[in-house]
C-alpha cells in the first residue's frame, strides 16, 4: 500500500487517477483549489499556481507520501486552453518547478508521474504515428508551456534530483468530462439539444487520437510502479477518428436524431495540426500498458456518466 497525492485531484483526469489508486488499495489525498461536495477522497486545499515548495513539502511530509501525480492543467471553463501567457506559464511551468524543488528536498524519494500532452510535439505529418523520438515543436502558448513543464521534469529526473516520468496524453474521452474541453462542450450541447432546437457545434477539420480517461488512470497507476525515470511515454488509443465522425457517433450513442446537431461554420481554434496519432508501443514495452476501451465505450460512459 502506497500513500498517493494527486495534484489536481478533483479534475477530470485527477478523479479517475484517485479512483484507480483507491481501487488498488492505496491511500489517496486529492489536492486542489476547491473541494467538490461529492468528492469521496481525503482532500488537501492547494492552489498549485500560488504554492511554494514548502507547501508541497508539508503535504508530502505530513502523510509521508510515496507517489505524487501532477494532473493539474491551466485550462479552464472560460478560456479553455487559450488563457493568458502569464497564467499558462504560472500553472504549466512555474508550478512544476515548485513541485520539483519540493520533492528534491524531501529526505526520501517520492515517485513523480507528470501528465503532459501529445500536442507538445506540434505538427505531425498526415499518416504518421508520432513516437517519443520526435523533436517537439509546439504551436501555441499552451503547448509551449506544457512542453516546458515536461522538460523540467525530464531534466530533473535525468540529473537525479527526482524520480520522475512524463506521460504525454492524447485527447481524452470518457465519463464526467471537463467543461473546458471539446468533449465537455459537446456533451453539454447534446444534453440541451432537440430537433426543434438543435445544438450548434463547431467541428474542426481534424483527425485525432482519443483515449479513455480511465485508461489514462490505469497508465498512471502502472507508471507509478515501474522503475522508469527520466523518460517520456506516449499514452493514447493508437487509433484515429475524424472529429466529424466522433460527433456523429456521439449523437448515435446518445440516441438523438441527426437533426439534433447543426454545424457551426465558425473557425475552430486548435492546439496542433490537422492530424495526431500516438505511437504507443513504448508504453506497452516499459509499462505493460495498452488501452482497453473502445471509442464507443468512452462515448457511452460520457453520455451516461
Amino acid at each position: 500500500m502506497a500513500r498517493v497525492a494527486v495534484l489536481g485531484g478533483t479534475g477530470w483526469v485527477g478523479r479517475q487517477v484517485c479512483a484507480a489508486f483507491v481501487q488498488r488499495g492505496h491511500e489517496v489525498v486529492a489536492a486542489a483549489r476547491h473541494r467538490p461536495a461529492d468528492l469521496p477522497y481525503p482532500f488537501h486545499r492547494l492552489d498549485l499556481a500560488d504554492a511554494t515548495p514548502d507547501d508541497i513539502t508539508d503535504l508530502v511530509a505530513r502523510d509521508r507520501v510515496d507517489i505524487v501525480v501532477n494532473s493539474t492543467d491551466a485550462a479552464n471553463a472560460n478560456d479553455g486552453f487559450h488563457g493568458s501567457p502569464a497564467h499558462l506559464a504560472r500553472v504549466n511551468v512555474d508550478a512544476v518547478h515548485t513541485v520539483l524543488d519540493a520533492l528534491a528536498g524531501v529526505p526520501w524519494r517520492p515517485r513523480l508521474v507528470h501528465l503532459g500532452t501529445i500536442h507538445e510535439y506540434g505538427h505531425v505529418a498526415d499518416g504518421v504515428a508520432v513516437d517519443e523520438t520526435a523533436h517537439p515543436q509546439p504551436a501555441n502558448a499552451y503547448t509551449r508551456t506544457k512542453l516546458d513543464g515536461s522538460v523540467a521534469v525530464l531534466d530533473a529526473a535525468r540529473e537525479g534530483k527526482v524520480n520522475g516520468v512524463v506521460l504525454r496524453v492524447t485527447q481524452i474521452l470518457g465519463p464526467q468530462p471537463s467543461p473546458a474541453t471539446f468533449p465537455g462542450k459537446l456533451l453539454a450541447s447534446l444534453r440541451a439539444a432537440s430537433v426543434g432546437s438543435p445544438a450548434s457545434v463547431r467541428i474542426a477539420q481534424a483527425v485525432r487520437d482519443f483515449v479513455d480517461v480511465r485508461d489514462v488512470a490505469a497508465a498512471v497507476l502502472l507508471a507509478a510502479d515501474k522503475p522508469v525515470s527520466g523518460k517520456v511515454i506516449n499514452i493514447g488509443s493508437g487509433v484515429v477518428v475524424a472529429i466529424r465522425d466522433l460527433v456523429e457517433r456521439f449523437v448515435e450513442v446518445a440516441g438523438l436524431p441527426a437533426a439534433a446537431v447543426r454545424e457551426d461554420p465558425s473557425p475552430v481554434a486548435s492546439l496542433g495540426g490537422d492530424w495526431m496519432l500516438a505511437d504507443i508501443r513504448l508504453a506497452e514495452r516499459l509499462l505493460g500498458w495498452r488501452p482497453r476501451r473502445t471509442l464507443r465505450d468512452s462515448l457511452r460512459a460520457m453520455w451516461e456518466g
